[in-house]
């Protein structure tokens, strides 16, 4: 199986995995489908017990990078772009998907599960973000570019820092190990 295929695999499998999280988590499997921001892909771990539910406007955030910045920079380094989708769940926490290029220009999928803070430092508009998940992507001759690799498959943990300017939009620094920062704009619906 070539790199292509792998990704494909990992990102249907992915795909079906959070397909089948959202009709078991909602009442109703013929629920209509313009009720897709109360569906809730995340599993009934993550909630955290006895929270809240998020409000019908919190509960999605869109996440896109468009820059990332290397601490060492290497010819073999391509532009990382990223597109995520997080699902809040009660007691502060979210679980999501992200799709991104990366450093090596190799198509990539980040499932994770996370916590965030809000209000930092006395701070209503400054949060916090660690997630933490399974990685695919990283494979041939990159396959050693992130600790404990598997055929693609490797463990993440991704501290982040964000600003949210308007009640919706967030700018957002995610923290890539000793790899780099990258750079990117939040919008919650």
């Amino acid at each position: 199986m070539n790199t292509l295929q792998r990704g494909l695999v990992a990102t249907v499998l992915t795909c079906s995995l959070s397909s089948a999280w959202a009709q078991s988590s909602s009442p109703s499997a013929s629920a209509p489908a313009a009720d897709w921001q109360n569906s809730n892909p995340c599993p009934a771990w993550v909630a955290a017990e006895g929270a809240s539910e998020p409000a019908a406007n919190k509960r999605w955030d869109l996440t896109l990078s468009p820059y990332t910045l290397h601490w060492h920079s290497s010819a073999e380094h391509k532009p990382v772009v990223l597109a995520s989708l997080d699902r809040a769940a009660p007691g502060n926490r979210l679980c999501g998907l992200s799709f991104f290029s990366n450093s090596f220009g190799q198509p990539s999928t980040y499932v994770y599960v996370g916590q965030r803070w809000d209000g930092l430092l006395g701070n209503p508009q400054l949060f916090a973000k660690v997630t933490a998940g399974i990685f695919y992507g990283y494979v041939g001759q990159y396959k050693d570019k992130v600790p404990y690799n598997y055929k693609g498959f490797s463990p993440g943990i991704i501290p982040s820092l964000g600003y949210q300017f308007t009640p919706s939009d967030s700018a957002q620094v995610l923290v890539l190990g000793n790899a780099g920062l990258m750079f990117a704009y939040g919008r919650t619906f």
